[in-house]
C-alpha cells in the first residue's frame, strides 16, 4: 500500500514464460495484488504464474493486446485495487519503478504515470530500433499537437492508474490491438485526467516483445486514425463513442450483468 491505497500490478503476457519469473521477483513489497491474464500462450506461461503466486486468468484463444488489458483492468478493480500498474511480463520496463509510478498517482496530483523511454535519452541507448525512435517522436510530435498536450512519448507499455480512470474511460470501446494503448491516452485527455510522466530505461533483446515493421506501420496508422477520430469528435464534427460519456465501460455492472 501506499497512502493506504491498494496496489495492484497487471501483466498482459503472451508466451512471456522465459522473462516472468524475474519481471515478478522485482516487484515491490508495496504491491498487494499480482494479476497476470495469458491471452492463450504456446507455452508454460500461465503455469509459471501460478507457481510464482500470481492470480492468474487464461483466455480461451489469442485476443490481442488491447482485450488483454481490458480483462486485466477488470479483475485488477473487482480484487479492490485503487491504484493499477501495467507492467509488460517481457521484462522490457524496469519493474523496479513500481513504486514511484503508484506514489505518483496515490499523491493525488496525477491520475496517469507513464513510464518514458525518451525521458532521459534512454531509448537508443537501451537498443530501440532507430526507425522506431524517430516514428516515435514523429507520432509523439503529431499528437501533441491536435491532442494540446505536451507528453514525450504516447507509445510506452509501461502505465499507472487511478481507479477512477479505469471505471470512467469508455475501456470497452478500443481496439483488441496494440493501438489500444494509445487509444487511452487520448481517451484521458479528452475526459480531463491527469498525466504524468517518469524516466524510464528500457531493454531490447531476443525474449523482449517487440512488434515487427508491418505491425508497426499498421500501429502509426491506429494512431493517426484515433488523433483525427480525437480531433473530429472535440470539434463536435463527428461524435465517437470511443471519447463519450456514454461509451461502454469497465465496471461493477460488468459483475452484475455477468452474475
Amino acid at each position: 500500500m501506499i497512502n493506504g491505497k491498494r496496489i495492484a500490478v497487471v501483466m498482459p503476457a503472451y508466451n512471456a514464460e522465459k522473462t516472468l519469473e524475474q519481471t515478478v521477483r522485482e516487484l515491490s513489497d508495496v504491491v498487494d495484488i499480482k494479476i497476470l491474464v495469458d491471452d492463450s500462450s504456446q507455452d508454460g506461461t500461465a503455469e509459471l504464474s501460478r507457481r510464482l503466486g500470481v492470480q492468474t486468468f487464461i483466455h480461451d484463444a489469442n485476443y490481442g493486446y488491447g482485450r488483454n488489458q481490458q480483462t486485466c483492468y477488470r479483475e485488477a478493480l473487482a480484487a479492490g485495487a485503487d491504484i493499477v500498474v501495467m507492467v509488460h511480463p517481457d521484462y522490457q520496463y524496469t519493474p523496479s519503478l513500481v513504486p514511484a509510478m503508484a506514489g505518483m498517482v496515490a499523491s493525488g496530483v496525477y491520475d496517469m504515470v507513464l513510464g518514458s523511454r525518451i525521458l532521459g535519452a534512454g531509448a537508443l541507448k537501451g537498443g530501440m530500433p532507430l526507425y522506431k525512435y524517430i516514428s516515435n517522436r514523429l507520432l509523439t510530435a503529431f499528437q501533441n499537437l491536435f491532442l494540446g498536450v505536451k507528453l514525450s512519448e504516447y507509445h510506452t507499455g509501461f502505465r499507472a492508474f487511478s481507479r477512477e480512470l479505469l471505471l470512467t474511460l469508455p475501456l470497452l470501446e478500443n481496439s483488441d490491438d496494440f493501438v489500444f494503448d494509445n487509444q487511452m491516452i487520448a481517451q484521458a485527455v479528452i475526459f480531463g485526467f491527469r498525466i504524468g510522466e517518469i524516466s524510464c530505461p528500457t531493454k531490447y533483446f531476443e525474449e523482449a516483445s517487440s512488434i515487427n515493421f508491418r505491425r508497426s506501420v499498421q500501429y502509426g496508422l491506429g494512431v493517426l486514425a484515433t488523433t483525427i477520430s480525437f480531433a473530429l469528435h472535440k470539434l463536435g464534427l463527428r461524435r465517437a463513442p470511443r471519447f463519450g460519456a456514454t461509451g461502454r465501460k469497465i465496471g461493477p455492472q460488468y459483475y452484475e450483468r455477468m452474475a
